[in-house]
């Protein structure tokens, strides 16, 4: 069971400041216990790997992918299939594109696979109408609107904070201590489950308004504001 874990997003948290990022990860590598890394992204599955390697990350414990609706674990990172299955149930993507597509402003965002919907909206009236629409029709969806454009939709048992609290339970335990890292709307659900978190100094303005005892607002941007919430939760363990 992993006794420490790094919980963050990709995008504009942990890659943004290469100099930051190549200082965390060395501040990782000199403390005197394992950091075990979860990526958690809204980057598909390839995707995420292009960015690992173009970014030199290391490789995940790990690795949730399309705004929570994938996980990999191990060295070969191969997909969790409790959590496929899982995810799998009541899902429709077809009919919420047939919905969404009959609304104005909305376009469809091209992937690779069908395990989550996503659209570009105009602006947050767009998200507005199709979000009521969807929550209408009765369709089981979990609806995510993020960086002022993009709205995600996703199985009912699906998102960042769900796939988080799944991973806790089969991979880590309750007594791990946990760091969550995000940046945008997209990482709402996981920042507020209750585990120490971190707003990162560059956060989208969806997260500005966001307060909690157990969430560290950072003055420094991606790596950087990570590394102070690390120090601030758990520094006094070193």
């Amino acid at each position: 069971m992993k006794k420490y874990m790094l919980a963050t997003d990709l995008d504009g948290t942990l890659v943004g400041d290469g100099d930051a990022l190549k200082e965390l990860l060395e501040f990782f590598e000199s403390l005197p216990y394992k950091v075990d890394l979860v990526y958690i992204t809204g980057r598909h599955y390839d995707s995420a790997l292009s960015l690992i390697d173009s970014e030199r990350l290391p490789i995940p414990s790990i690795l949730v992918t399309d705004v929570g609706t994938s996980i990999y674990s191990g060295r070969e990172l191969l997909r969790d299939p409790k959590w496929e299955q899982k995810v799998r149930e009541n899902w429709n993507p077809h009919r919420i594109r047939e919905i969404a597509l009959q609304l104005p402003g909305i376009r469809l965002q091209t992937l690779p696979h069908e395990r989550r919907v996503s659209f570009f909206v105009n602006d947050s009236e767009g998200a507005s109408n199709l979000r009521q629409k969807l929550k209408e029709s009765g369709i089981p969806h979990t609806f995510v609107f993020s960086s002022g454009r993009d709205v995600d939709v996703l199985p009912e048992s699906a998102g960042k904070g769900k796939a988080l609290q799944y991973i806790v339970e089969e991979y880590a335990g309750e007594e791990a201590n946990i760091l969550v890292a995000g940046d945008s709307g997209n990482d709402l659900d996981m920042l507020t489950l209750g585990y120490p978190a971190v707003i990162v100094g560059n956060a989208q303005k969806e997260l500005l308004d966001v307060k909690s005892d157990h969430i560290f607002t950072a003055t420094k941007a991606c790596a950087g504001g990570i590394q102070q919430a690390w120090d601030h939760y758990y520094g006094a363990k070193i």
